[in-house]
């Protein structure tokens, strides 16, 4: 079917390639910086990443120069698209929505750039919900109302081994009261005020995975949602703790396992793990 409406998101929604392929959504990527080495974060090898991080190898990230925004707007006006909606990453976490918006003022069709505040699949189920609107040939105001309300209603928590990465890459926000504690002490976390705030604090990781799943339990509560489990180098982790959400939460719409983009472990470092709650 014709779309009039196309949809692009950043490399942070954490879809996979298959599902953007199959909807049409484009995806600019953050770059990745390793050392002295920079490329587009899907083409840094997770390996590669973590061996870096553990090293004490220095490690940033690049949000995506206006140009890479301006060239994907181009040809999807060039392909017949009447306005675009551009969804992406907490301005308070990156700024890739700044870049996105100054790509936005030089295009002939409208764009309307869109600060999630938030991060992870609270961005990806709300790209992926907004871009079946546009696939089915909805109007603009149904996909930035559909995109609006998913990432409005997410919840997005996240427990981290440690706070030293987030400190490194100056993401940490008011989750820096935290810093200096008792080393057994896990954090949890979550996005609130469009920053990485504290949620909770625990004695010991697994009292911590714990507490993460009762919360994401209470957040579903007995409505619809789709739920994803995010980690990064934590797969046999991810993977109990998506098995414990199974049984434990009454109506799952979709539940999905995937590994963060490589810009979000850089600043959460190994070990991290994220459970999104979306309610449809």
């Amino acid at each position: 079917m014709y779309r009039r409406v196309a949809v692009v998101t950043d490399s942070t929604a954490c879809l996979p390639a298959q599902l953007t392929d199959q909807l049409g959504i484009e995806v600019v990527q953050i770059q990745v910086r390793i050392g002295d080495h920079t490329d587009d974060e899907s083409r840094i090898p997770v390996p590669d990443l973590v061996s870096a991080m553990r090293s004490n190898v220095p490690v940033a990230t690049i949000p995506p120069d206006p140009g890479a925004f301006f060239w994907t707007y181009n040809e999807l006006a060039a392909q017949g698209v009447r306005s675009i909606v551009s969804v992406h990453v907490s301005g308070g976490l990156s700024a890739t929505v700044e870049a996105a918006r100054t790509a936005a003022a030089q295009v002939r069709v409208p764009v309307h750039v869109v600060d999630t505040h938030t991060c992870g699949m609270s961005i990806g189920y709300a790209v992926q919900a907004a871009g079946k609107i546009a696939e089915a040939g909805g109007t603009v105001e149904r996909v930035l109302a559909t995109a609006q309300r998913r990432y409005d209603r997410s919840t997005e928590l996240i427990y981290v081994d440690t706070l030293e990465y987030l400190r490194r890459g100056g993401r940490i926000g008011a989750a820096a009261a935290l810093v200096g504690g008792v080393l057994s002490m896990k954090p949890l976390l979550t996005m609130a005020d469009s920053q990485i705030t504290p949620l909770d604090k625990v004695m010991g990781a697994d009292r911590a995975l714990n507490r993460m799943l009762d919360i994401a339990i209470k957040r579903a509560g007995t409505d619809t949602v789709d739920v994803a489990v995010e980690h990064f180098d934590a797969e046999e982790k991810a993977t109990r703790l998506l098995r414990n959400l199974r049984r434990r939460v009454p109506n799952v719409r979709q539940f999905m396992l995937t590994q963060v983009s490589s810009a979000i472990g850089a600043h959460v470092g190994p070990g991290a793990l994220g459970i999104t709650v979306s309610p449809v």
